[in-house]
């Protein structure tokens, strides 16, 4: 137990030394926030008493250096006078501000050793993140709309969407920007009309139909492309996708049959153990011996296989409606078995192994019908369609 605690003690005293070298590190490189961050991690951990004013020595160095370089980052970006140069200034703000809210239940952190509590200059900043962020608010409206005028593609609104997203996120209800989000998102979106062609000699149940025709059910996750069965008034659908099953093959019903043998030994009840005299065995207290008594038993297994397969082969396309130009191909198969066992057995059944008597629990079933056959290949054929919608890189 002595050495045990000794080495937790060895132990903890070289992550604090090993975190204290990296915060040290860490702002010899100017890289402040980590030291800040590290320091900051330690010390709502309440270590030791030398580390924590370790700990404290390197937060108020690394704090007062942090907020230097922003503040004089500010001065050099507002007296540069460049209009792009308002995000950065809120972005530093935004960094003073947060740095203080951070070490702010922290405080006031206590230098035992030097009979003084850590200088943290904590300013408000408030008036100047409100300032800079309405400036910033309302120059990315302005390029926004600037950008709007002149927007001619998909590529372009999209772009568009994603700027007033972060303008959204920074000053939310801003004006119109939840409208411009709308009608940045409806130019941006390609439409997609879907057309199914049965070109088979087999009919397709309706439900089938609609399954495969109903876009809700497939579970896509695409902001920017919207497939419709049914063509809808006021859209301009900028691609076709046909559907084409070209072949339905349906097997005919099947039976495989097969016969086996089986032959093993079992236990059957207990009996004494005798010499090859017939006399028992006794053991050392004078009783008879008592084993197990093994038999071979038989049984000849008769197994039935129905069987019914469908295929669907077909094959996808994309049509520019601005060219008529199929532009993406991609063929589509399908497949779905159907398969039932029972068996029966003559003789002892108790030769036979777990995964075969469970067949002969079973009975023969009626073969579905062609139709429910074609039902059933739809949701493998709807996982495939989904892969390719998917995979199409429109």
């Amino acid at each position: 137990m002595k050495y045990l605690y000794l080495t937790l003690c060895l132990l903890l005293c070289f992550n604090s030394c090993s975190s204290v070298k990296k915060s040290t590190s860490s702002i010899l490189n100017g890289n402040y926030d980590r030291a800040i961050n590290t320091s900051v991690q330690k010390l709502r951990k309440n270590p030791t008493k030398k580390n924590k004013e370790s700990h404290t020595l390197l937060l108020e160095d690394a704090f007062a250096k942090a907020a230097q370089r922003d503040v004089e980052r500010i001065a050099y970006l507002q007296n540069e006078g460049n209009p792009n140069n308002i995000e950065e200034i809120y972005q530093l703000y935004k960094s003073l501000n947060n740095r203080q809210e951070m070490i702010k239940p922290l405080l006031p952190l206590r230098l035992q050793e030097q009979a003084r509590d850590a200088v943290f200059e904590i300013k408000n900043y408030n008036t100047q993140l409100i300032n800079s962020k309405r400036e910033l608010t309302d120059q990315l409206y302005d390029q926004v709309v600037a950008n709007l005028a002149s927007a001619n593609s998909k590529v372009d609104y999209r772009r568009l969407y994603d700027d007033l997203e972060y303008l959204d996120d920074l000053t939310p209800n801003h004006k119109n920007v939840r409208q411009l989000l709308d009608e940045t998102h409806r130019k941006g979106t390609d439409y997609i009309e879907v057309v199914l062609y049965n070109d088979s000699n087999i009919i397709i149940p309706e439900r089938l139909q609609n399954d495969l025709l109903d876009f809700s059910t497939y579970g896509l996750n695409d902001f920017w492309k919207v497939y419709h069965s049914i063509p809808q008034q006021g859209i301009t659908y900028d691609y076709v996708m046909d559907v084409s099953l070209r072949q339905i093959n349906i097997s005919p019903e099947r039976f495989r049959e097969r016969e086996l043998q089986k032959e093993k030994n079992i236990k059957d009840g207990k009996e004494f153990l005798r010499d090859e005299d017939g006399n028992f065995i006794l053991d050392e207290d004078g009783k008879k011996i008592e084993v197990d008594r093994m038999i071979t038993v038989n049984c000849t297994y008769y197994e039935v296989l129905q069987s019914k397969a469908v295929n669907i082969i077909g094959q996808v396309r994309y049509t520019s409606q601005n060219t008529g130009q199929v532009i993406k191909s991609f063929p589509l198969a399908s497949e779905y078995v159907f398969e039932h066992y029972y068996a029966t057995f003559d003789g002892d059944k108790r030769a036979l192994e777990d995964d075969l008597l469970r067949y002969t629990r079973n009975r023969q079933v009626r073969f579905p019908s062609n139709e429910q056959m074609v039902y059933d290949v739809g949701e493998d054929l709807k996982q495939r369609l989904k892969s390719i919608i998917v995979n199409s890189n429109l």
